[in-house]
């Protein structure tokens, strides 16, 4: 199969918008290859054909929306003030909050744990070329750069996912990680 072919990439469209369809409306565990292929509107076998499984699918599915994610966090600048998330912080969170549903869904127990290192794969990578780029926070030249965006990136995941399971405002939550990003930096000396 040809990935560039329009038909492979149609089929591989219906079956992505399918799945997130079917994510929202129940746990990722019982989605079937067969649901999947029945609301897509193609055979189970090419379901196979583009996808081993559904955890490989709803990650690629998904990829767009960690993308974008792991964007709105490398630009945050880190020179903003304790008690003023930064714009790209807050614009993240409410992309997030718009999808609240579907990253519940994804980040929560019976998530994919696929799709939550592919989120921290992304950010960390994000993180780590802003800061190879002389944009990182100082105090931290004894934390090796890859190491520093790893903690990051594992934090903010970790905040999302318990902010999407517990509720409340984007504004809100983009403030309390920044806060805490801060004091981080803080102790670092920076």
């Amino acid at each position: 199969m040809n990935p560039d072919d329009p038909r492979a990439q149609r089929t591989r469209a219906r079956l992505k918008a399918a799945v997130l369809e079917l994510a929202l409306q129940q746990e990722l565990a019982t989605i079937t290859m067969s649901a999947l292929a029945k609301r897509a509107e193609v055979n189970r076998a090419t379901v196979y054909l583009h996808y081993p499984d559904v955890d490989s699918l709803v990650t690629d599915a998904m990829e767009d929306a960690v993308a974008a994610v792991a964007r709105a966090a490398a630009l945050c600048p880190l020179d903003a003030p304790r008690d003023q998330a930064p714009g790209p912080l807050v614009e993240l969170f409410e992309h997030v909050a718009v999808n609240a549903g579907m990253y519940r869904r994804m980040l929560g127990s019976h998530g994919s744990a696929r799709f939550g290192a592919r989120m921290r794969e992304r950010l960390t990578a994000e993180l780590a070329q802003r800061f190879a780029d002389g944009r990182r926070p100082s105090g931290w030249d004894d934390v090796p750069v890859d190491m520093h965006a790893a903690y990051l990136a594992g934090a903010l995941v970790g905040v999302i996912a318990h902010w999407v399971a517990d509720g409340g405002s984007a504004e809100e939550a983009a403030l309390a990680f920044w806060r805490l990003f801060r004091t981080g930096c803080q102790a670092a000396g920076g």
